[in-house]
């Protein structure tokens, strides 16, 4: 049975702020436990529900050097579908209202902790794994320790390190001269060929730098990183190790992500039905929020981050020309304000014709997926993208651009050879998506066959996370060895 310890700072069912806990709560149930065990570890955040924490149980606690003191450390462990999940506890670290706050040295502080903490709890809760699978940068310094000082005891010896970027943005960076104090860490590490990098410690490259492999969460998005534009200062490093580096896209949860179960769409259907079935989610949400209620007008969704990765100033420029169409648009997500205050603007202004929802709500998200017809998501980079995999499974047709994972999942209508799961444009430019979107309008309203065919494309579309979970596996066999 080869082992493997997922290592992040956040995981489904436990905290979730973004795709990350989808992929630590997601994939490890579907990797093959006939041949695998997989257990996850993440930190007890004291903002995590009571009926979560109420699933856990005291494992064991001990003392660590750490920062010029010795610091507590608890474990707790709960076993949620078959996967055992271990909890770092420490209540000056994990305290507060969210998991992250805005103090980038706190942060910091607090990761090279739970990295370190990780590693000890190690032989204390009788886990050896094979394979450690370190998650972004938080878990960054699980590879250095690994490789400093957990080197000389017998048990660490032969345990590999796998790096995954879920997005190069976020690297963990403060001066070099606090991450050596508080890490403990040798001066040795803190060269251009390791932790440092443009006169900064940073946490992420060290991962990078001492992993034993890479993985990135696409096959576009692997390549983009060794360029100067996408690699967030780190192309040259992600060049040198490109041998080591691969993109396995992300799956989706397909039991929750599906249709024909959904409980909260009105009408649940499939993809023999959809043609009938899926207008009456799109009268009900109408209705529900204040639209006008027609079923032939085409509905767009958009659930998303309002951040400028997510090409939202893209939609500002031409927001004022979509709406002259015969089309509508339904928002949902919250971020920056100038684009939470936008999409309250353009529904006060088109009332009837827009609604925003400047919140989170998972409920209101699945009834955006299941009545939509066409989603949108031009984003100037984008690792993955979990939410074109959703709205392909819904048959709601994604219009995105092409980068990253949105180039990998969505395959482009072609009119003339009648494939494509959705619409996509090239160059980040507002206009250029205006004309996608206008296309993609006078194929619905047009050639509604043509339409109809591609729904079907897009909804049979394999993006559950059994594809992905095969490549990780060969993955760890490589790593393994066997």
């Amino acid at each position: 049975m080869k082992k493997i310890l997922f290592v992040a700072s956040e995981g489904v069912p436990f905290i979730k702020t973004g795709g990350l806990a989808d992929v630590v709560g997601s994939l490890p149930k579907c990797i093959d436990k006939e041949y695998y065990d997989v257990r996850v570890i993440i930190p007890k955040y004291s903002c995590m529900s009571d009926a979560v924490k109420a699933q856990m149980k005291y494992n064991a606690h001990f003392y660590m050097d750490y920062n010029w003191k010795d610091v507590y450390v608890g474990i707790l462990e709960a076993e949620v579908d078959g996967i055992k999940y271990y909890f770092v506890d420490n209540e000056d670290y994990f305290t507060g209202f969210k998991p992250y706050t805005d103090d980038a040295l706190f942060e910091i502080e607090k990761y090279a902790f739970f990295s370190k903490a990780c590693l000890s709890a190690l032989p204390i809760i009788g886990f050896r794994p094979d394979v450690i699978h370190c998650h972004d940068w938080q878990t960054g310094l699980v590879p250095v320790y690994l490789h400093e000082r957990f080197q000389g005891n017998e048990f660490f010896h032969g345990i590999k390190t796998v790096m995954t970027i879920h997005n190069l943005k976020f690297q963990g960076k403060w001066s070099v001269e606090d991450v050596k104090s508080i890490t403990g860490l040798a001066d040795y590490f803190f060269t251009p060929d390791k932790l440092e990098a443009y006169k900064d410690a940073n946490l992420l490259k060290g991962g990078l730098v001492f992993a034993d492999a890479i993985t990135t969460v696409s096959d576009t998005y692997a390549e983009e990183i060794k360029t100067e534009f996408y690699g967030e200062g780190l192309n040259g490093l992600m060049c040198a190790r490109s041998g080591d580096l691969r993109g396995i896209v992300n799956g989706i949860d397909y039991d929750e992500f599906n249709p024909t179960t959904d409980k909260f769409l009105p009408y649940p259907y499939d993809a023999s039905n959809f043609r009938k079935e899926k207008i009456k989610n799109k009268k009900a949400l109408q209705k529900e929020l204040g639209l006008e209620e027609n079923e032939k007008i085409m509905m767009i969704g958009i659930v998303s981050r309002l951040t400028d990765q997510k090409g939202f100033d893209l939609i500002a420029h031409v927001m004022d020309e979509m709406c002259q169409d015969a089309v509508q648009f339904v928002i949902l997500g919250t971020g920056e304000e100038q684009y939470e205050n936008m999409f309250r603007h353009f529904d006060w202004k088109y009332a009837g014709k827009v609604s925003a929802h400047i919140y989170y709500s998972n409920e209101l998200s699945h009834k955006i997926y299941g009545a939509c017809d066409a989603f949108l998501m031009p984003s100037l980079f984008e690792p993955c993208g979990l939410s074109q995999l959703m709205s392909l499974r819904y048959g709601t047709l994604p219009i995105v651009r092409e980068t990253g994972g949105l180039k990998d999942t969505v395959e482009p209508y072609n009119e003339y050879e009648g494939k494509g799961t959705g619409f996509s444009f090239v160059n980040y430019n507002a206009h250029e998506m205006l004309a996608t979107v206008r296309y993609a309008e006078k194929v619905y309203y047009d050639k509604k066959r043509e339409w109809n065919k591609m729904v079907d494309r897009a909804m049979a579309a394999d993006f559950s996370w059994s594809v992905s979970a095969g490549k990780y596996q060969e993955m760890y066999d490589w790593l393994i060895g066997y």
